[in-house]
């Protein structure tokens, strides 16, 4: 297969790794296994165009990506529904999407599973027909990286640091949002803390990801904590992977559902796949089975 790698230089890990090793390691992995490698590097305001223009160019079979969920969500929603592949180097802060794909956390040996690598399609999600990859939440979760992104932090221990202190300040004032939900024929009203629609249902026992990225179907959250003990037992059950065990937490699943948002004192906002974004009064989310085309490692 011929593979084209574009690398955001400014994503977690790549901030502090020797590129000139790495883009060594690759090329002598994927080459010794048959491969063809192009490699650009760039900066994250680069990224959307260099991927553009990586699937412009003829004959690629593979788009590697190198970054965090955002980096690969904005690459993911460019290959939706093409034939050419996404392959997810794990350079960012929790690699949520990659983990759902059985990709090894190590540069290392992602990169060596990639040599060896078989072609799985799996599943998207859609707000307002915006594509993502991992999650679409609103309340704490977009709170959180609110306060997060006024902050500063040069590395990614420093972003975690950053993400700590935020998730702390929600957590102590947590929001109060008069949401509906309208899944299938049902409506459900609530004032909820938090909501999170994913892209499939999210695994127990572990870090917020899909055990099954191909499941069609999403994921429905919705947390009415209020009080303080309510949201950090919720938070505590979150960081568990405990979902079903948190007597304020309500899980659904749909192919479709419409969120409708209630006024509100401030402008709303939603965070994407970790990304800040304008909240509509009202946004449509849909899963679109088996929409991107990803390498994976042999053995998943």
């Amino acid at each position: 297969m011929r593979f084209f790698a574009v690398l955001n230089k400014d994503g977690g890990t790549l901030r502090t790794t020797d590129l000139d090793a790495l883009c060594s390691r690759m090329e002598q992995a994927l080459e010794a296994a048959g491969h063809r490698l192009d490699i650009d590097i760039v900066s994250g305001d680069a990224m959307p165009d260099a991927v553009d223009e990586a699937i412009a160019r003829r004959g690629m079979d593979v788009i590697l990506a190198g970054g965090g969920d955002g980096t690969v969500s904005a690459a993911a929603a460019r290959l939706m529904g093409r034939k050419k592949a996404l392959a997810v180097l794990p350079a960012g802060t929790m690699n949520l999407f990659a983990r759902g794909l059985g990709i090894p956390q190590s540069l290392d040996d992602a990169i060596d599973a990639f040599a060896t690598g078989k072609l799985k399609a799996v599943d998207m999600a859609s707000a307002n027909g915006k594509p993502f990859i991992h999650q679409f939440s609103v309340g704490m979760h977009a709170r959180m990286i609110h306060l997060r992104d006024k902050m500063e932090f040069a590395s990614r221990l420093g972003k975690i640091g950053a993400s700590f202190r935020a998730a702390w300040t929600t957590l102590v004032d947590p929001p109060k949002i008069d949401v509906t939900l309208v899944i299938g024929d049902t409506g459900l009203e609530a004032r909820a803390s938090a909501i999170g629609i994913t892209n499939n249902l999210f695994g127990e026992g572990h870090l917020p990801y899909a055990d099954d990225p191909a499941g069609g179907v999403l994921g429905i959250y919705v947390s009415a904590a209020q009080t303080r003990g309510e949201v950090l037992k919720f938070a505590f059950n979150v960081a568990r992977g405990k979902w079903r065990e948190n007597e304020h937490v309500e899980v659904h699943q749909a192919e479709r559902v419409i969120l409708r948002i209630g006024k509100a004192h401030r402008k709303p906002y939603a965070a994407m796949d970790g990304e800040l974004v304008g909240l509509e009064r009202e946004t449509e989310l849909k899963i679109h089975p088996k929409a991107l085309n990803v390498l994976v490692p042999a053995n998943t």
